[in-house]
């Protein structure tokens, strides 16, 4: 209950004084890219229960002759890189912890497709609510592999305190300044998860 109130407090305070922000973000996404401003794509929440989350547009949809989205790297937009190295194109998402389907710490919500592809420890990261920031994204985000990032946000549902949630927001803010961790070598942002090497032997893969 206090983590709610914290997280719908925070949330509510954050939406109202980055309003002006996300107005002229708005104005900008709209004369460069047109519509729609927003980006939403389902992902698992708590218990992997789908919903929708919000993000600001940071790509166009440039296709090949064949009918296919490019790769992330060539329909990023420059507009879009800044957003993303500021993490300015997160701030749709305070309206999901609002709503309740989003914390503002937890694990990152990830693709629903990936559900299907995690080991049943990795799969304890639906444990607890998703949120904006996690204990992973300050421990490396998008440099580390992605069982590195699993086992964090394992260890974050085991470990998940008030405190260590006050921890990971400071260090989130200092993360944004630096804007580390956008980014993977050669990649947008990050690979797509293919599942983890015992996974993907149950496959076929």
């Amino acid at each position: 209950m206090i983590k709610r109130g914290f997280d719908i407090f925070l949330a509510i305070t954050f939406l109202l004084l980055s309003a002006p922000l996300m107005l002229v973000i708005i104005i900008l996404l709209k004369a460069r890219l047109g519509s729609p401003i927003f980006f939403k794509q389902q992902r698992p929440g708590l218990h992997g229960k789908p919903f929708y989350v919000y993000k600001f547009r940071t790509m166009t949809d440039e296709r090949d002759k064949h009918g296919r989205l490019l790769p992330d790297e060539k329909r990023i937009t420059t507009l879009g890189s800044f957003l993303r190295r500021l993490s300015f194109d997160e701030l749709p998402q305070l309206w999901n912890v609002v709503k309740g389907e989003l914390s503002l710490v937890g694990p990152r919500p990830l693709l629903m497709e990936y559900m299907e592809l995690y080991t049943p420890e990795q799969a304890r990261r639906h444990e607890v609510r998703p949120g904006i920031t996690g204990w992973a994204q300050v421990n490396g985000r998008n440099t580390i592999t992605w069982e590195e990032k699993f086992e964090l946000d394992v260890w974050y549902v085991d470990n998940r305190s008030f405190w260590l949630d006050i921890k990971i927001l400071w260090r989130t803010v200092i993360k944004v300044f630096k804007s580390e961790g956008v980014n993977q070598q050669g990649q947008a942002t990050m690979e797509p998860f293919k599942g983890t090497k015992s996974k993907q032997k149950e496959k076929g893969i």
